[in-house]
């Protein structure tokens, strides 16, 4: 019988124990796996990060009272707002799409403009 020397994944030290045992210890293991999900859970949060800085400069720009208010693209853009994040579209009977970052959107007007707006839930 030949027995296999196996190492751990992480720190490949030698393991002992079951025959399928693949980390030394619970350390080893959540290392390896944070390692293993770190790229992807920071592309997440990188594009999260960027939907709620949208969502906020909308509602900044959006006055309480109001549920639209008209504004340049360029003042927009200038508190950083970045137009290829967006949580979803909304096309209206006549033909108009609106983009959305959560409960916020605009419309693309004629030149420079855009009409932003706000979808209230009643309550």
């Amino acid at each position: 019988m030949h027995l296999e020397r196996r190492t751990c994944l992480n720190c490949a030290k030698p393991i002992q124990g079951r025959a399928d045992k693949k980390f030394c210890d619970d350390y080893c293991r959540n290392n390896y796996n944070n390692q293993i999900k770190a790229y992807s859970n920071n592309m997440i949060r990188n594009i999260n990060n960027a939907l709620r800085k949208n969502r906020r400069i909308l509602e900044d720009l959006l006055p309480d009272s109001e549920d639209t208010a008209k504004i340049t693209k360029r003042h927009v853009l200038g508190r950083g707002f970045d137009f290829n994040y967006l949580t979803h579209t909304y096309t209206n009977k006549k033909g108009n799409t609106y983009f959305f970052c959560y409960d916020y959107g605009y419309l693309e007007l004629d030149g420079d403009w855009l009409l932003l707006v706000r979808v209230r839930k009643n309550r």
